[in-house]
């Protein structure tokens, strides 16, 4: 399980987790936070070529639903099959058992070009969120 600072995050409140040649995907306690309790939970399928900016899947709150970004191109190697049974894990545990899929990037410098945990701590601030 990663550490906020070992993290990368997005704008739209995704972080993402380099660990050896794949990435892992989720959303940030401040997403499930604003989603509320999280009831079902739809992914892309293993093998699924994936450029940046596209959808890699749903979540349903009582609230509202929300889209899952890709922050890289690359293939989903894996998808947290758990949260068909247990949605709930993503607002007990988003950096942890909420996961939701792993990636395997075509180019992993691209995730350079995302927030380290101090700018996104700061882009909540600078958000008043």
């Amino acid at each position: 399980m990663p550490k906020p600072e070992q993290c990368r995050y997005t704008r739209e409140h995704e972080w993402v987790w380099l660990d050896g040649d794949e990435i892992r995907i989720g959303v940030t306690d401040f997403a499930q936070g604003e989603l509320g309790e999280v009831i079902y939970v739809e992914l892309k399928e293993v093998g699924a070529t994936i450029a940046s900016g596209d959808e890699i899947g749903t979540i349903e709150s009582v609230k509202a639903v929300a889209e899952v970004y890709a922050p890289v191109a690359g293939e989903i190697v894996s998808r947290n099959e758990a949260l068909a049974d247990s949605p709930e894990q993503i607002n007990e545990q988003p950096l942890g058992d909420g996961w939701l899929i792993s990636m395997r990037p075509d180019d992993a410098s691209e995730l350079e070009g995302l927030m380290d945990h101090a700018a996104y701590m700061r882009y909540l601030e600078d958000e008043g969120q």
